[in-house]
């Protein structure tokens, strides 16, 4: 006698498996797209790469974030009035390309300020507790904020820009300036590359560009 086993469907975790094929997707696109640009085949500084301008944009008040961060406390942006404040809104704990982007900014920081950057935070929609977990696994010394009710993301409409559904960030570059004015922005991390990683050459040339007034269109 044969006897079939039933299990129950609620022993499948299927979000769980949802989030693993589309994080493969996403590092797919990043290593296929790796030696590609939008300009030539070069890698360096010359190599384009494809962004949008989302809203709130160049010249618009940036919208007010308070957010528990990695720093076991508050994070206030009109705290740094005074400052500029580089915003990098990415993908979360399941993007690797983007946390090693947080690296090469935070390891290649001097060209930034050459630049007037003063400091930069990162947000992504993950509880904060995995975000410590990832952040002390990192060895990373950058700010990072849990913008879990993705109430912030939505304020920016960083959350458009992103494969992964609107509870997850794109890839997101905003600077905001002293007087809490946004001063430039790019969102690397929507159709049709959907970008993960920018070098930080690239980066650094859209940013230099669009701070001097020359790069407010989508590149």
């Amino acid at each position: 006698m044969k006897f079939k086993r039933n299990i129950p469907r609620s022993s499948f975790k299927w979000p769980g498996i949802v989030l693993l094929a589309v994080s493969a997707l996403a590092l797919l696109f990043y290593f296929t797209n790796a030696d590609k640009g939008t300009e030539g085949g070069s890698a360096g500084p010359e190599k384009k790469y494809r962004f949008s301008v989302g809203t709130p944009k160049a010249g618009d008040k940036a919208p007010d974030i308070v957010l528990p961060s990695t720093a076991d406390s508050m994070f206030d942006l009109s705290s740094l009035k005074g400052q500029t404040v580089l915003l990098f809104f990415q993908e979360g704990i399941m993007c690797q390309p983007c946390w090693d982007q947080v690296r090469q900014i935070e390891t290649s920081f001097d060209p930034f300020k050459s630049l007037g950057i003063d400091t930069i935070v990162t947000i992504s929609t993950d509880p904060l507790k995995e975000l410590k977990q990832k952040v002390e696994m990192e060895r990373l010394s950058t700010l990072f904020l849990s913008d879990e009710s993705v109430q912030v993301s939505e304020a920016y409409t960083t959350n458009r820009y992103t494969m992964m559904g609107k509870n997850y960030n794109g890839h997101s570059f905003i600077v905001v300036g002293p007087d809490g004015t946004i001063k430039w922005r790019a969102d690397y991390g929507g159709s049709p590359d959907y970008t993960m990683y920018v070098p930080v050459s690239n980066l650094l040339a859209d940013m230099a560009d669009g701070l001097q007034g020359e790069g407010e269109q989508a590149g």
